[in-house]
């Protein structure tokens, strides 16, 4: 099936901003009418033929552009918009030269690259008109993308909402009830009564907790002796963490060098994981690591190679969710100006 919305985007640059954006589009053009990943890439495929395919079908492309998009170098520190296998240099070249649509999408701030810093491929794309989406006002800047993107694609009916503004709820006070003249004078008995009444239950009430407590702590007393442990609430139940074992992948294939496979062990109390990143022509070994277990979540430290040479380390933290596996990735990049984080959420299945 066609996409209608392409999003490309660089991994080390936008990858948080251009999830929330995917989300906040599939909420009005549905499931299938919005492209993020290039998936389904089989060993063998020349991947710029499934990528020139894949952007072949959508009407309009969004080049998400971060502060570091037009800089950012690969591991041999050369700028990976010069290399003919960038995924993302074929993703907006490939759109430019079929005359689909291109929208930069400006995030942090970043500016438009001017084309004698692009290469001639992607020289075209400084002289489309950008949109700019800012954390501050994020809710009303994509409605207005979305509002534009509605003269190349039409919203799902089945799944388009209402976009959601911050509104402040009002409270009107309650009426006031219409005073009457001469308000009759009530008996002050009914009260007297009830106050006693009530004076009556709270005793009653303090003599039955005073036996009540007597009782709880023989209970208690009872169950020391014996070396009975109370129930564990079901905010405290633990996992099993043979329900971790196995070999667990990815849903899409994803372009960087992004986690796509752990092989988790499992051995008494001794945890390890073993991962996998999407790199090409083939897969990145990160090599094994001991996990640590708290009950729910087993979490190790990986340190795979950055695409930019920067120093990387990757702590995947992983949990059983129903018949899968709830991951959580936190990248840390490390280079001569300081650190910066990312972090990715995925839901890995088992490998069949």
């Amino acid at each position: 099936m066609a996409h209608a919305i392409f999003i490309s985007y660089r991994r080390d640059d936008t990858e948080g901003e251009a999830g929330r954006l995917f989300s906040d589009l599939t909420r009005v053009f549905g499931n299938e009418g919005v492209f993020m990943d290039v998936a389904d890439i089989r060993p063998g495929d020349d991947f710029r033929r499934v990528i020139d395919e894949s952007v072949a079908q959508c009407g309009v492309l969004l080049a998400v552009l971060g502060p570091s998009w037009l800089t950012i170098t690969g591991a041999d520190g050369k700028r990976r918009l010069d290399n003919p296998n960038d995924f993302v240099a074929i993703e907006i070249g490939s759109a430019l030269k079929r005359d689909v649509p291109v929208i930069p999408v400006l995030v942090h701030e970043a500016h438009m690259p001017p084309p004698d810093q692009l290469p001639e491929s992607l020289q075209e794309l400084s002289f489309r008109n950008s949109v700019e989406l800012s954390h501050a006002r994020w809710n009303s800047d994509v409605q207005l993308l979305i509002e534009a993107l509605q003269s190349y694609v039409t919203p799902n009916p089945a799944t388009a909402q209402q976009p959601v503004h911050a509104t402040v709820p009002v409270q009107l006070p309650a009426p006031h009830p219409t005073p009457t003249s001469d308000p009759v004078k009530k008996s002050k008995l009914p009260l007297i009564l009830g106050i006693s009444g009530a004076i009556v239950v709270v005793l009653l009430v303090f003599l039955y907790m005073l036996g009540s407590s007597g009782s709880a702590d023989k209970g208690s007393q009872q169950a020391a002796s014996s070396g009975a442990q109370p129930a564990q609430t079901a905010s405290q139940s633990a996992t099993n963490p043979s329900a971790l074992s196995g070999r667990w992948v990815d849903t899409k294939a994803r372009s960087g060098d992004s986690l796509y496979a752990l092989d988790i062990e499992v051995s008494g109390s001794q945890i390890s994981m073993h991962g996998w990143g999407t790199c090409q022509p083939q897969a990145c070994d990160w090599g094994t690591q001991s996990a640590s277990f708290d009950g729910t979540t087993a979490s190790a430290t990986f340190s795979p190679d950055s695409e930019n040479g920067e120093a990387r380390s990757a702590v995947v933290s992983v949990r059983p969710d129903g018949s899968n596996l709830d991951v959580n990735v936190v990248n840390t990049f490390t280079d001569s100006s300081g650190s910066r984080q990312n972090q990715v959420h995925r839901t890995f299945v088992p490998n069949s």
